[in-house]
C-alpha cells in the first residue's frame, strides 16, 4: 500500500493494515486474556520451606478502562478455568506432595487483578492483611472490570479520617478466590 492509497483511510485502527474490524479478532480486549493464559506456561515454584521463593508465582494484571469495558466477567473467569486445568497438570507432575493453592484477588489501590500459587492451604495464604476466602471468582473479576479509574481513588469516595480516640479502625477483609490445584 502506497501513500496515495493511505489517503482514503480514516486513521482509525480498524482501517489501518494489520488491525481488525469491530466484531472480529479484537486487538486490545484479548491482551488480558492472553496474559492470564500465559501463567500456565511459567515454571511453577512450590517451596513449603521457603515460601518467599513462591512469589515467583505471583502475576498482576492491569488493563486500561477501554479494555476492561470490552471484556465480560464470564470471559475472564473462563480463561482462569482453562489456566487452572493446565496448572493442575503441572502440579501433578511435581515432586511436591503437599497442598497447592491457586488464588485470585483484586487490588483496588493498584488497579490490578492479581493471582498466585502457594504451597499452603486456603486459610494459610501469604497475606499480611486480613482476607476472606470466597468461592465467587466472578465477583472479584467483575469488581476489577468495573474499576473505571484503575489505581486511583475518586475524591468523592475518600472516607474522612477521624482523630484517634484510642479505638482501632475497622479492617475490611479482602475477598480472595481460592482453588485447590490437587482436586
Amino acid at each position: 500500500m502506497g501513500w496515495s492509497d493511505r489517503a482514503d483511510l480514516s486513521g482509525r485502527p480498524a482501517d489501518l493494515p494489520g488491525w481488525s474490524r469491530a466484531g472480529t479478532d479484537r486487538q486490545t480486549g484479548p491482551v488480558l486474556l492472553k496474559e492470564i493464559r500465559a501463567i500456565a506456561a511459567e515454571t511453577l515454584v512450590l517451596a513449603p520451606h521457603d515460601q518467599d521463593t513462591e512469589t515467583a508465582n505471583t502475576s498482576w494484571f492491569g488493563a486500561p478502562p477501554h479494555e476492561r469495558m470490552g471484556l465480560t466477567a464470564d470471559e475472564v473467569v473462563h480463561v482462569f478455568e482453562e489456566t487452572i486445568a493446565l496448572l493442575r497438570d503441572q502440579v501433578a507432575g511435581l515432586p511436591h506432595t503437599g497442598p497447592a493453592t491457586f488464588y485470585v484477588w483484586h487490588d483496588p489501590q493498584a488497579g490490578q487483578l492479581r493471582c498466585s500459587t502457594a504451597s499452603s492451604g486456603r486459610d494459610e495464604l501469604p497475606f499480611t492483611d486480613k482476607y476472606q476466602t470466597t468461592d465467587d471468582l466472578r465477583a472479584i473479576v467483575d469488581e476489577f472490570l468495573q474499576d473505571r479509574a484503575p489505581g486511583a481513588i475518586v475524591w468523592g469516595e475518600l472516607d474522612p479520617v477521624p482523630f484517634p480516640d484510642g479505638s482501632e479502625p475497622e479492617v475490611v477483609e479482602m475477598p480472595v478466590w481460592v482453588c485447590d490445584l490437587r482436586s
